[in-house]
């Protein structure tokens, strides 16, 4: 009877200190977003985000809001000499950011640290071949996303990016498609979604279109999605973000299941911004 009675005790002073911990982080983020959004930051939103201009009023504001609590609690680090300031900040959370309009979201629980290169960084990877041979092998990266809490990105990629917000290619919407593709645990192309009931739906939608992209890849057939898209589930998701926020209209006139399907998990509907 002991043992039971001090194993609910432990349990009621988790769920305490759980409930607590979220009281505290809601308090702090209404804290964060009832002061002004810094001019500064404004400005740097003038100069480097172009498609922040094609949002409804109402999205900006809301926007706004979420760039300050991204900064807030997530760390930036910079690698191989570049400085982090509010310039880096601001451009990559408002990116990032966008994934993140009209949702419940508690911004990207598990990411802790995003590092930021000057430009295309290396990484040396390990492959086990036949034979239980490993190899070692470089690849050049703009961006990667790490499950347990880091986001990696090339800072002349993400600027490029960002300038030009109409080209379906963009590395901070693909690295933080992935961070979302992760709640879930491994990046498989399924989020976490609003029902049980909504998997069904998107599994088939997301499926046919997958398999399309792999066909068109294997016998080079264009397509509005890069083929780096039809390498897994997971990149096929975080490609097809890109292009649900930067070519909305060629989604809906091309793929009107998969862009409902994008539309109904963001709650957004980018093509009548543009």
């Amino acid at each position: 009877m002991l043992a039971i009675t001090l194993v609910s005790t432990i349990g009621m002073m988790a769920i305490l200190w759980i409930a607590s911990r979220s009281w505290r982080v809601e308090r702090q983020r209404k804290r964060i977003t009832s002061r002004a959004f810094p001019k500064p930051w404004r400005e740097i939103l003038k100069r480097r985000m172009p498609y922040f201009r094609s949002l409804p009023a109402d999205l900006q504001l809301q926007l706004k809001k979420h760039i300050q609590v991204f900064i807030d609690e997530k760390q930036f680090i910079g690698c191989n000499g570049i400085e982090i300031d509010d310039d880096i900040r601001v451009t990559i959370a408002a990116q990032a950011c966008l994934l993140l309009l009209n949702r419940r979201t508690d911004f990207y629980p598990n990411l802790k640290q995003i590092l930021v290169y000057p430009s295309i960084f290396i990484v040396n990877n390990q492959e086990l071949g036949g034979g239980g041979v490993v190899t070692e092998r470089q690849r050049s990266l703009s961006g990667e996303s790490w499950q347990e809490g880091k986001v990696i990105l090339s800072w002349q990629t993400t600027q490029a990016d960002a300038a030009t917000p109409t080209d379906g290619s963009n590395v901070v919407l693909h690295e933080f498609a992935h961070q979302l593709d992760q709640e879930a645990g491994n990046a498989n192309g399924a989020p976490l979604l609003g029902r049980v009931s909504d998997y069904t739906t998107w599994s088939e939608v997301l499926s046919e279109e997958y398999n399309t992209l792999q066909y068109s890849a294997q016998h080079n057939i264009p397509s509005i999605f890069s083929y780096y898209g039809a390498t897994s589930p997971a990149e096929f998701f975080a490609v097809i973000t890109e292009v649900f926020f930067e070519r909305p209209k060629d989604l809906f006139q091309y793929h009107k299941a998969l862009y409902k399907e994008l539309s109904l998990f963001f709650k957004l509907d980018p093509v009548n911004w543009h």
